[in-house]
């Protein structure tokens, strides 16, 4: 498939900011339970400034996405088949969950005591955020790299490991006495999201397309041999269905996503978190956060590009 960048953005950035709202509310629901020392309680700048880049995050998320429409201003229209249509059930499920990160953020500026309510309501509408997200490939049963119960267990977990990255990243400058928690969860979930994106890449290696060049075109000889597309112009089903990438660009590009999406700020939160210096913590932990995204972006790519479409058969013959 042909990766389409404000898709790509999209999902990682939204992701992020949902991973992160989790994080908030683990962190006050913790301190609630009296998990954590009231001496070590985290100011409530933590939880506004995290639900502001929360916001903020999903709101670049929601901007890119209308890039990938053709007439952006009849977007409303997506929500129309909100029964059957899991794309129209997330373009539902992404207000809500900008909606209620805003709440959280100022029920704790404002210090109301319902901010805990809204939390559980922020982490609900993100879960349900993810479970839209992944399901739009998921249950695409013809895409068989898609079509595994890996794809939402991947967007879960990778989406979380950034927004618990972000929020050990806001806890060197507001909160240091959770630094260290916060940065052995954030490794845990970076160690998850790599072992399940290995699995899926393995998995994905083995599979062997369903659909044959006899059942795409129709013809039931045994030695039929495609050698041509049967056009020279450009057409819709090569732009769209075809990434354009030789099989050692996208090597390159799968290594590049393992190392920078997970072995880098693996080290870098690992450092940053066990660091007893504020400001050389504040950089590792900020660093591992940019490389983290660009190696998301680059992972998300290679999931799009990954998917073999069944239409290729009958079109992968250039001449």
């Amino acid at each position: 498939m042909k990766p389409a960048f404000s898709v790509v953005f999209l999902t990682t950035l939204s992701g992020a900011g949902q991973g992160l709202l989790i994080a908030l509310f683990g962190v006050e629901f913790a301190s609630r339970l009296g998990l954590i020392a009231t001496a070590m309680a985290p100011p409530q700048t933590f939880f506004v400034v995290g639900a502001a880049l929360a916001v903020v995050l999903g709101a670049l998320g929601l901007l890119a996405s209308f890039f990938h429409l053709g007439h952006p201003e009849r977007a409303w229209r997506a929500v129309a088949m909100w029964r059957t249509s899991w794309l129209s059930r997330e373009c539902l499920a992404l207000p809500v969950f900008l909606a209620c990160a805003f709440a959280y953020g100022i029920a704790h500026w404002s210090g109301s005591p319902w901010s805990l309510a809204l939390g559980a309501l922020g982490m609900l509408a993100s879960l349900a955020l993810f479970v839209c997200t992944a399901m739009i490939y998921a249950c695409l049963r013809f895409l068989q790299e898609w079509a595994t119960p890996l794809t939402m267990v991947n967007f879960v977990l990778l989406g979380c490991a950034s927004g618990f990255t972000l929020a050990t990243a806001c806890a060197a400058w507001l909160a240091p006495s959770l630094v260290a928690v916060l940065a052995v969860c954030s490794c845990v979930l970076t160690l998850a999201g790599c072992a399940s994106r290995v699995a899926s890449l393995v998995r994905n290696a083995r599979l062997r397309p369903k659909s044959t060049v006899q059942s795409a075109t129709g013809i039931q000889s045994p030695k039929v041999v495609q050698t041509s597309r049967g056009f020279t112009a450009g057409a819709f089903n090569l732009r769209e269905f075809f990434h354009g990438q030789t099989p050692r660009a996208l090597q390159r590009i799968k290594w590049t996503f393992l190392v920078a999406a997970f072995a880098v700020p693996f080290g870098l939160t690992a450092l940053g978190g066990s660091s007893t210096s504020v400001p050389v913590s504040i950089w590792l932990l900020c660093a591992a956060c940019a490389i983290q995204y660009v190696g998301l972006v680059a992972e998300r790519w290679f999931f799009f590009a990954e998917a073999r479409h069944p239409q290729n058969l009958y079109y992968r013959q250039a001449s």
